[in-house]
C-alpha cells in the first residue's frame, strides 16, 4: 500500500500553541485565576458576580477595576476575580461590559448584543454613514441610524400601515429592527444627514456593502 508523502505545513498554516498559557512564566494571582475553579455571571453595567472554589462570592466592577474581595480593597491588589473576569471576556465566555448575551435580532444566532438597544449583532449592525443597498430596488442608500424598534412597531402615516405591512417589505421578519436611511440625493446637494428625509426599513431588507460616508 502506497501512502501520500508527508507535507510540511504552509508558512500560512496556524501556529500551534497550547489553549491556556505557560503558568510558570505567571505570577501567583495570574496562576489562580488562570487554573482556580470559578463561576462568573455578568449582572449588567460592566459588573460581574464571582463565585470561588471556596464557596464565597465577590462583586467585581470591570470598568472600574474594582473587586469586593479582600485581597483587593485591604490590599489593594489586582486580585485573581478582576483576571479571571477579563480572562473570561476575552475568551467570549461572558459578555463584555455594555454587552449581554441574546439571539440577534436580524440573523438569529447567540450574541453578543448591546445591552441597551436595538439586538443586533456585530456582524449585522449599522453605522451612521454605511452605505447599503435596498435589496427590492438595487439603490443605493445611506444609514442614518438604527433603532431598538421592530418593523411591526413603527407605523407610516404616509402608507397607513406599519413598516411590516408595508407591501415591498412582504416577506421580511416583522420584528426586524428598523434602519432609517437617506437617499444619497434627495434634497440639496448640500444637505448632511440630518436634514434629509429619512425613510424606515427593515434591516434584512438592506444588504451591507464595505463603504461608507465620511461627514
Amino acid at each position: 500500500m502506497t501512502h501520500p508523502a508527508y507535507t510540511p505545513a504552509s508558512s500560512d498554516s496556524p501556529r500551534r500553541r497550547p489553549l491556556a498559557p505557560d503558568t510558570r512564566k505567571l505570577d501567583d494571582r495570574a496562576v489562580r485565576a488562570w487554573t482556580e475553579p470559578m463561576a462568573v455571571v455578568p449582572l449588567g453595567n460592566g459588573r460581574y458576580r464571582v463565585s470561588s472554589g471556596s464557596g464565597k462570592t465577590y462583586l467585581v466592577d470591570l470598568l472600574s477595576g474594582d473587586c469586593s474581595c479582600p485581597d483587593h480593597e485591604i490590599r489593594g491588589e489586582r486580585c485573581k476575580h478582576l483576571r479571571r473576569v477579563a480572562i473570561e471576556v476575552t475568551e467570549r465566555r461572558v459578555p463584555p461590559p455594555g454587552r449581554t448575551r441574546a439571539d440577534c435580532a436580524v440573523c438569529r444566532r447567540p450574541s453578543f448584543v448591546p445591552e441597551f438597544g436595538p439586538t443586533v449583532c456585530q456582524d449585522c449592525w449599522l453605522e451612521r454613514g454605511d452605505i447599503v443597498t435596498d435589496r427590492e430596488t438595487g439603490d443605493s442608500l445611506i444609514v442614518y441610524r438604527l433603532i431598538d424598534e421592530a418593523a411591526d412597531e413603527r407605523f407610516i402615516e404616509a402608507a397607513g400601515c406599519t413598516v411590516a405591512e408595508y407591501p415591498k417589505n412582504d416577506g421580511y421578519p416583522p420584528s426586524d429592527p428598523i434602519v432609517e436611511v437617506v437617499y444619497p440625493f434627495s434634497g440639496a446637494s448640500e444637505a448632511g444627514l440630518d436634514d434629509r428625509p429619512r425613510y424606515a426599513f427593515p434591516r434584512s431588507r438592506l444588504a451591507a456593502r464595505d463603504e461608507m460616508l465620511i461627514e
